[in-house]
Order: C-alpha cells, then sequence, then structure tokens
C-alpha cells in the first residue's frame, strides 16, 4: 500500500510511461502542502514536443497512418489527463472526510484513463506504431496552473475537456465502425462510457458545492479564462448523451445554446 502522497507523486513526476501506471492502494494520510510543477515528469520518448501535429480529417482515418496519428493524440489526452489528477491529489487538501471521498474519485476516473491509455497504445502498437512516435503537446497541462481550487479543476476537466469526450469519443467510434475497424470502434465505446461517468461525477460535485448559485452559473464563474463552455461541446453535440451525464436539463439547454468567437466547437448539433 502506498501513500497517497507517494502514489500521486510517483505518477506526477515520474520520468517514464510505467510511472504514470502505476497502481496501487492507498493510504489517505494527512494532506501535505504541495506546489504545482510547470511540467510533469517525462522524459525519452514521452517528452512534450514543440512541434505541432495536425489532427488528420475524418475521411482519412480508414488510412493506417493516419488512424495512428489520431490514436496517438488520444492516448496524449489520457496521459494528459492522468497527471492533471494526480496533480489534484497532491495540489487540493483533504481536511474533511467528505474531501478524502471527492479524492477517491478522482483515483477511480484516473485508473481509467489508464486504462484507456494502455488501450490505445496497444491499438497503435497492432498498427506497426509507437507512443512518441508523433509530437506530443500539453495543452491540457497548461490550464492545471490555473485552477487553484477544487471546483475550477472540476469545471475543466470533467464540465469541459471530459465533457467535449462524450461527443468525440462517439463521433470517431461511428468513423471507425464506417470504415469496418470494429476494433478501435470497441475501444472509443469503452471511453465513451467511463467519460459519462467521469462527468456525472463533477456534476455531483459541483452541485454539492454550488450553495444558491445554479450549476450553470457555478461552472461559468468557476471556469478560468480563456477556457469556455464552448470547449465542452465536440463533434455533433448529442443533448441527450450531457444530459445522461449532467442530468441538469437547465444547464445542458444552456450549453448547447452558448456560443463565442471559438471556432473550433462551431460544429453540427445533433438532434
Amino acid at each position: 500500500m502506498m501513500n497517497y502522497n507517494e502514489y500521486a507523486r510517483e505518477i506526477l513526476m515520474g520520468e517514464t510511461l510505467e510511472s504514470k501506471l502505476i497502481n496501487s492502494p492507498i493510504n489517505w494520510s494527512e494532506w501535505t502542502d504541495f506546489k504545482l510543477p510547470a511540467s510533469p515528469g517525462r522524459n525519452g520518448r514521452i517528452q512534450f514536443s514543440a512541434e505541432s501535429m495536425k489532427f488528420p480529417k475524418a475521411g482519412l482515418l480508414n488510412q493506417d497512418d493516419k488512424k495512428a496519428m489520431a490514436l496517438h493524440s488520444f492516448a496524449n489526452h489520457e496521459l494528459l489527463a492522468i497527471e492533471m489528477m494526480a496533480a489534484a491529489l497532491l495540489v487540493y487538501p483533504h481536511n474533511t472526510d467528505e474531501d478524502v471521498r471527492f479524492k477517491k474519485g478522482i483515483v477511480t476516473a484516473l485508473k481509467d484513463e489508464q486504462k484507456h491509455l494502455m488501450l490505445y497504445i496497444r491499438r497503435l502498437n497492432e498498427l506497426g506504431y509507437e507512443f512518441g512516435d508523433f509530437p506530443l503537446n500539453d495543452f491540457f497541462w497548461r490550464q492545471m496552473e490555473k485552477l487553484t481550487t477544487a471546483s475550477q479543476y472540476v469545471s475543466v476537466m470533467s464540465l469541459t475537456f471530459e465533457a467535449a469526450n462524450l461527443d468525440f469519443a462517439q463521433y470517431y467510434r461511428d468513423v471507425f465502425k464506417r470504415n469496418g475497424d470494429d476494433r478501435t470502434a470497441q475501444i472509443m465505446d469503452i471511453v465513451l462510457e467511463d467519460e459519462i461517468s467521469h462527468v456525472a461525477f463533477g456534476a455531483h460535485w459541483m452541485k454539492s458545492w454550488r450553495k444558491d448559485q445554479t450549476l450553470w452559473d457555478y461552472y461559468r464563474n468557476s471556469l478560468p479564462w480563456p477556457v469556455t463552455p464552448a470547449r465542452s461541446k465536440g463533434i455533433g453535440f448529442d443533448r441527450a448523451l450531457h444530459l445522461k451525464a449532467v442530468t441538469d436539463s437547465e444547464f445542458v439547454q444552456n450549453l448547447s445554446d452558448f456560443n463565442d468567437d471559438f471556432r473550433v466547437t462551431r460544429r453540427p448539433i445533433a438532434n
């Protein structure tokens, strides 16, 4: 059994892929103050790159090299989520039983992300590629320093980044299925089901913390600039799926209606 501090530090600051995938029972000892590092530990092939990679168009995902690029991007998102979740275990205090329950929920989600990462990496390997064959960006991690409270973390991680993946995972599952790649489609289905529970986790805690605010207002007030609700919508925004996860019809309606100048998420909305 590992102390929560040792467990989270090893995942966050460990420099190898193996360190990001550790799995151990956790002893919830007294919280110790922790200073967020400028960057998570990464070395060798899993280091962040100054290069960028353009995500392949859906119409090209029947080609193995383009499929590998997409899977590589998905895998990096999972690794970034793992590191941000480990950071959350370290940065936010747990002075009450409620705080510990919140962090236990983060650990559950972290283990799901580890599972997703390995599913993507194994599929990459089946296609003849390795994790690290393409550039790795740090966009998600750059948001972490702005998340000074647990509500800010949940707003960005659960109700924005993971909420967007409700749409993205479903969309790309269908793309791969149309291409006859049932193996990759099945992986996207696993990810989708887990993301529903992750968004529900975030919605649960935001509802318990919001006091006299609506969930939508509390979410909006907790989002650090420049992240906006636009980022929580993916390709083919699915109202029913978001409602299943959040269980707040006013929130989902406001999200559906929300628009700003973030062009990337101006995508068709599913009926």
